[in-house]
């Protein structure tokens, strides 16, 4: 990242844009053609290794197999945070995670920051979005934004009900995911009927929840647990046979960051094979349901004669660990979690491309500022895409090598940082020091089953320069840690007299309320 300056002046910095002031330079943009319009559909969860082989073996994904063969699919495509808003407030603003201070699912812009979307409706684009966006402060659960204070705390306590699976209705049943079906239905609306007369480009935005595993039930043993949950119509897309069940290290021999996640998750128990398998097919159906809203909008467009001066643009916030590692959901700087699909079509896309240089959603931003023809400013940490869709000489030359992730939320008790470059993927925790690193091969181990940072000390500390380079991590861990004491704080003197009947009967309330005492006294001892 070039220029990379506090958040407050990253703001005034994207409003004095328009005039050009500390532009990047652009691609020239092809005689007085008309600008293309734009459509983002952007789900949750989705696995990005799906789209590419061999994990599209283990699914029928046609909507994302139609942008392959028409458009560009990236194979290493990485999400700058593995958990909602802070992985979407990257991706709107254009910023890490250490920038934009998004720590947790409760913490991310402030509601009034400019994103891509403004500026393109500034000039001159028409803007819809219909769905999920999840970028700005002040959402989730109590649990889920206490769970991320309390990290540091010196206790142990499951957050979630243990992942079960589901099966409802019949083989004909397709609409599971009622709210992201009528959220589809919307955006198709508009593209039929309001779309197709503009006289100028549009950006729509379409955000899905699923392949998001459904929170359920709310009450009994399973309390909080996160349920797979899709109809055999859509489980009838899965290739069982293809359905890799992962290999899991013991208990004792996880790293210690991996176990305090995988016990907080309820994944430490055992699970026989048979689950394992039927936790990865329902989510893999769940992942065809949500090809097929993907679907609904590439049809649309195609009826209404603007496929062709369209540029679609498919991604996700996130991964889903699904039993990988002995873990569900993500938070996690493993592949499952991290990688996220991105594939672009339209005016201008190569096709059938497979493009393996690492990028993440902070380019998502410059992108959409290339596609508009508005200057690209320099304080943004992503890089438009566009050279590299177009297969531009000067692409390799302009952008870095490697992607950053980081994440400071709940089910990890430590902050995490994640390079990845070439074949590697870096590892390191709080200041570096008190958690070993981990350091993965993804060529010879893409499981990334071997940690060999021990191995290779010196390619560690070439990657450990590289990421200091680019954040100081010791003093951003610090930061957060003192961040999360004194929002905990203000929590609890707000509740008053009610603190402890509060505290008691979150998410974790099956583990607290056995040795009460014990675990509030924990937190004493920690503030």
């Amino acid at each position: 990242m070039r220029g990379s300056g506090p958040l407050e002046r990253a703001g005034l910095a994207l409003l004095l844009m328009a005039a050009g002031a500390g532009a990047r330079p652009r691609p020239a943009a092809p005689g007085d053609q008309p600008r293309s319009n734009v459509v983002l559909v952007a789900c949750d969860s989705l696995d990005g290794r799906l789209t590419f082989f061999p994990g599209n073996q283990t699914v029928d994904l046609p909507s994302i197999n139609f942008m392959k063969r028409h458009g560009t699919v990236f194979l290493n495509a990485y999400t700058n945070s593995p958990i909602c808003c802070p992985s979407r407030a990257a991706m709107w603003s254009g910023l890490f995670t250490h920038l934009t201070e998004s720590w947790n699912n409760f913490k991310g812009l402030d509601p009034g920051y400019v994103t891509w979307m403004d500026l393109m409706e500034k000039h001159g684009y028409h803007a819809q979005k219909f769905g999920k966006l999840d970028f700005t402060s002040g959402h989730h659960s109590v649990s889920n934004r206490v769970e991320a204070w309390t990290r540091d705390v010196d206790f142990l306590l499951r957050q979630e009900g243990r992942p079960m699976v589901k099966l409802t209705g019949h083989r004909k049943h397709v609409r599971v995911m009622e709210a992201d079906w009528r959220n589809t239905d919307k955006a198709v609306n508009w593209i039929k009927e309001e779309a197709v007369n503009l006289t100028q480009p549009f950006i729509l935005y379409l955000g899905l929840n699923l392949p998001h595993p459904y929170p359920s039930p709310y009450a009994g043993e399973n309390f909080g647990s996160s349920t797979f949950l899709t109809s055999p119509y859509w489980l009838e897309k899965v290739n069982y046979e293809a359905i890799k069940i992962p290999k899991w290290s013991s208990l004792s021999e996880m790293h210690p960051v991996d176990y305090y996640s995988s016990y907080t998750k309820n994944c430490t128990g055992e699970f026989t094979k048979e689950e394992v398998r039927n936790i990865r097919a329902f989510y893999y159906a769940m992942c065809a349901e949500t090809d097929a809203m993907l679907g609904e909008i590439i049809s649309a467009l195609r009826d209404t004669g603007l496929l062709g001066e369209t540029i679609i643009i498919f991604t996700a916030d996130h991964g889903e660990l699904a039993m990988e590692h002995r873990q569900f959901y993500k938070m996690s700087m493993y592949e499952g979690s991290s990688h996220v699909p991105l594939l672009v079509m339209g005016p201008g896309v190569r096709e059938q491309q497979q493009i393996p240089n690492v990028v993440s959603l902070v380019d998502i931003y410059p992108t959409m500022l290339d596609i508009a023809r508005i200057p690209v400013p320099q304080n943004l940490s992503g890089y438009s895409l566009i050279p590299l869709l177009r297969a531009k000489a000067e692409s390799k030359a302009s952008r870095p090598s490697w992607a950053l992730s980081e994440f400071h939320g709940c089910n990890v008790n430590a902050s995490v940082y994640m390079l990845r470059t070439g074949k590697w993927k870096y590892i390191v925790y709080s200041d570096g020091s008190s958690v070993p690193p981990q350091l993965f091969d993804l060529t010879a181990d893409p499981d990334e089953l071997t940690n060999v940072a021990i191995t290779f000390p010196v390619i560690v500390h070439s990657l450990d320069k590289i990421l200091r380079s680019i954040v100081n991590y010791p003093k951003v861990s610090s930061s957060v840690q003192e961040y999360n004491k004194q929002q905990f704080i203000s929590w609890k003197q707000s509740l008053g007299h009610n603190y402890s009947s509060v505290i008691a009967n979150l998410r974790w309330h099956q583990d607290w309320l056995k040795d009460q005492k014990k675990y509030e006294n924990a937190i004493d001892k920690w503030l």
